[in-house]
């Protein structure tokens, strides 16, 4: 009996929170196509990439270029065995939009982009080591 109880008043507040989230207007479509448009997007810094000649291969940073709206998440993932980092603009030019300081294997680092157009990164260890990010 106290069960029924419980979940009738359960069931109440799951009612009564959805007639509320109704009666203000929540658009339940445009709530979904927002979490669904808004990603996170993962780069990984591959093995061995701590030597030359990934950029020949452009399999330093897997994906090199990433593309993603305005409002999306980038997570970078140390997948080498050497230490890394992710730091904005271009080797001996950081714009100081951001920098994960030092990576070791298998850290990870996420930088959310409000602002549309195209960034550039780079790894202050391994100056071969360069991506993109475009922001839509």
């Amino acid at each position: 009996m106290l069960m029924t109880k419980k979940i009738l008043l359960v069931s109440a507040a799951i009612i009564a929170a959805i007639g509320v989230m109704a009666i203000a207007g929540v658009d339940w479509d445009q709530t979904l196509k927002v979490e669904e448009s808004l990603p996170i997007h993962t780069v990984s810094i591959t093995m061995s990439s701590s030597r030359p000649g990934c950029e020949s291969t452009d399999t330093c940073y897997v994906p090199p270029q990433i593309t993603l709206p305005s409002g999306g998440v980038v997570t970078w993932i140390n997948d080498d065995s050497a230490f890394h980092t992710v730091t904005s603009g271009y080797y001996g030019k950081s714009d100081g939009l951001f920098d994960s300081g030092q990576l070791e294997p298998a850290q990870r680092f996420s930088y959310t982009f409000e602002d549309t157009g195209t960034f550039h990164y780079f790894c202050k260890l391994h100056p071969w080591m360069e991506g993109k990010a475009i922001v839509r």
